[in-house]
């Protein structure tokens, strides 16, 4: 090897000759020998211990300035990329490669085993670490808010000159989950809901924000109908001496439900209610033709509540008189009655569905039938 006349200003070796590159003019270790230069070399940096805190209750790991969900079963992956984001490679290294195998101590203990290669100076090196990972359990702020019931908006459900139903409560409910769980997935951390109380009049749900509460309230109008109103009440001032108001979000159902038999009296008979979303829209008994409620009565025009769909019987068609009229078994009595022939009625059918009323005797139309415009509105 041709030698370059340059000597190792710390052991005094002659340096070998080779070619100068533009990053060693950048090295103020280039004028070291390669052995001198290897005794204090360290291919990896290495911190001696890692902390990671994750938040008892959901899992969350603590990064930078805020908490990240991760939605690992186990911390054994998040050590890993806590080591891998905290370990340094030099600057010298070519080609590296590294491998780890975690080693669980304990419930809280995870010891890191990282093995790393690469080529430095043209020669072949390879270090092994050991990294000790501690997992740190503690509370995230939304755990912390959750479990001291902080909320910003509550949701009252509610019913006109009536209480909102199991069927509409669960569905609120759901609802809300639903808009929840849609935020969770974008990462909003600031997406729970707080608490949820059944009582007499209806449902109380208590949610993180205004914004969520606004959004949970209007859907569930959008689809099970009515409306909401809003207030704000004080409730404290924070450090800045700013004022923080709560909102609650006053949705009222509609005074009829898809599935009531309702009397107008108007003189054309009673109504199948078909949908309450924007104005009542329905189908007459005695004729089969649609309803559609004004728009001065909007969800709730006045009339006389009948019935529901379950309370509906089955019984004979016995004959049909005419375009305008069939006979059917009274379902109480046996006895033969003549009642409104609708236009949904099957001439065919051996049994149909009537609801006996103060109004008489109506046939219903099959379910499917009554159901199959209820979302076009």
């Amino acid at each position: 090897m041709s030698r370059s006349g340059e000597f190792c200003p710390r052991c005094g070796d002659e340096m070998p000759d080779q070619p100068i590159r533009e990053d060693d003019l950048r090295d103020p270790d280039r004028v070291l020998c390669d052995d001198c230069y290897f005794d204090e070399f360290d291919l990896v940096d290495a911190p001696e211990r890692i902390e990671v805190r994750v938040c008892a209750q959901c899992g969350a790991v603590h990064r930078g300035n805020r908490w990240v969900d991760v939605g690992a079963e186990d911390y054994t992956d998040v050590a890993v990329d806590e080591v891998a984001e905290a370990l340094g490679v030099h600057v010298d290294a070519e080609s590296v490669a590294w491998q780890v195998a975690p080693e669980q101590v304990d419930e809280n203990t995870i010891r890191m085993h990282a093995e790393f290669s690469g080529v430095v100076r043209g020669t072949a090196v390879t270090e092994e670490v050991v990294v000790p990972v501690k997992i740190a359990r503690q509370t995230c702020t939304r755990c912390g808010k959750i479990a001291g019931g902080s909320y910003a908006a509550v949701i009252q459900l509610r019913a006109d000159e009536r209480t909102p139903t199991s069927d509409e409560q669960s569905r609120a409910q759901e609802i809300a989950e639903d808009y929840v769980a849609e935020r969770e997935a974008t990462g909003d951390r600031d997406a729970f809901i707080t608490e949820v109380n059944e009582r007499p009049e209806g449902l109380d749900m208590k949610i993180s924000t205004t914004k969520m509460g606004q959004g949970i309230a209007r859907q569930i109008t959008e689809e099970l109908g009515g409306s909401f109103s809003d207030y704000e009440t004080l409730v404290t001032e924070d450090e800045d001496g700013e004022e923080v108001y709560r909102v609650t979000y006053a949705v009222r159902l509609p005074r009829y439900r898809p599935g009531e038999v309702i009397d107008p009296e108007d003189g054309d008979g009673p109504i199948l209610v078909r949908s309450v979303r924007g104005n009542l829209k329905g189908t007459r008994l005695a004729s089969g033709e649609p309803f559609e409620a004004s728009f001065e009565d909007g969800d709730a025009p006045d009339a006389r509540r009948l019935g529901t769909r379950e309370d509906a019987r089955e019984t004979t068609l016995v004959a049909i008189e005419d375009e305008h009229a069939v006979q059917v078994l009274d379902p109480e009595t046996y006895e033969s009655k003549t009642i409104p022939r609708p236009d949904y009625l099957d001439p065919d059918a051996g049994q149909v569905p009537v609801l006996k009323s103060r109004a008489g005797l109506h046939v219903l139309p099959e379910e499917s039938a009554d159901t199959a415009g209820a979302d076009d509105d």
